[in-house]
C-alpha cells in the first residue's frame, strides 16, 4: 500500500467513525424525542381525562341542580294548591252555611266594619230573599252601636255573600270574596304554618 492510499484508508476509516458517532447521536436524540413525545402524549391524555371528568362532573351537578329546583317548584305549586283549595273551600262554607249562623256572622261583620255615619247595606238577591224579619232592625242597631245610621237597600248587589256598605256615593266592599282576597296572604302563610310547619 502506497503513502497515498494509506492517507485515503484513513480518511475513509475516521469518515466511516464520525457517520457511526453521528449515526449513534441521531438515533439517540430520536429515541429521546420519541420518548418525550410519549410522555407528552401521557399527559395529554390524563388531562384529557381529567377535563372530561371535571366537565361530566359539572354537568351531572348542573342536571341535579335543576332537578332540585323543578323538585322545589312542584313542592311549592302542589302547597300553593292546597291553600287555595282550602281559601274556596272555607269561602263556599261561608256561603253555605244555615240562615241562623249566616245572618249572625253578617251582623257581626256590620259590627265591626259600619262607619259613624248615615248610609246604606246591600245585600245579594240570595241573601234579600232568605233575610230572617227582624235583621233589619239588627242591622240598625249594630250601627248605632258604632255611632252611625244604616237603612236596608231594596236594591241588591251582585255579590255572593256579605254585603256592601254605601256612604254618600262611596261604597266599601264588604262581600266574602273582598275581604278573602285582602286577606288571602296573610291567610295563605297562617295556612301555610300550619299544614306545613
Amino acid at each position: 500500500m502506497t503513502g497515498l492510499e494509506k492517507i485515503v484508508s484513513q480518511i475513509l476509516d475516521d469518515a466511516n467513525k464520525e457517520a457511526e458517532t453521528i449515526l449513534a447521536k441521531a438515533a439517540a436524540q430520536s429515541d429521546a424525542i420519541l420518548k418525550k413525545a410519549q410522555e407528552d402524549c401521557g399527559k395529554m391524555e390524563e388531562d384529557c381525562s381529567r377535563r372530561s371528568e371535571e366537565t361530566e362532573k359539572a354537568y351531572m351537578e348542573r342536571i341535579h341542580s335543576s332537578a332540585q329546583l323543578k323538585k322545589r317548584q312542584a313542592i311549592l305549586l302542589a302547597k300553593q294548591q292546597v291553600i287555595s283549595d282550602m281559601l274556596d273551600k272555607a269561602y263556599d262554607r261561608l256561603l253555605n252555611m244555615e240562615d241562623s249562623q249566616y245572618f249572625s256572622l253578617v251582623e257581626k261583620m256590620v259590627d265591626r266594619f259600619a262607619l259613624a255615619k248615615s248610609g246604606e247595606i246591600c245585600f245579594s238577591n240570595k241573601d234579600l230573599g232568605r233575610m230572617p224579619a227582624d235583621f233589619e232592625e239588627k242591622i240598625r242597631k249594630a250601627a248605632a252601636r258604632r255611632g252611625g245610621e244604616l237603612s236596608l237597600s231594596k236594591k241588591s248587589c251582585p255579590i255572593d255573600g256579605g254585603f256592601i256598605l254605601v256612604y254618600g256615593g262611596v261604597e266599601e266592599n264588604c262581600s266574602f270574596k273582598a275581604l278573602l282576597n285582602a286577606q288571602r296572604d296573610e291567610l295563605s302563610d297562617r295556612i301555610h304554618s300550619l299544614l306545613f310547619p
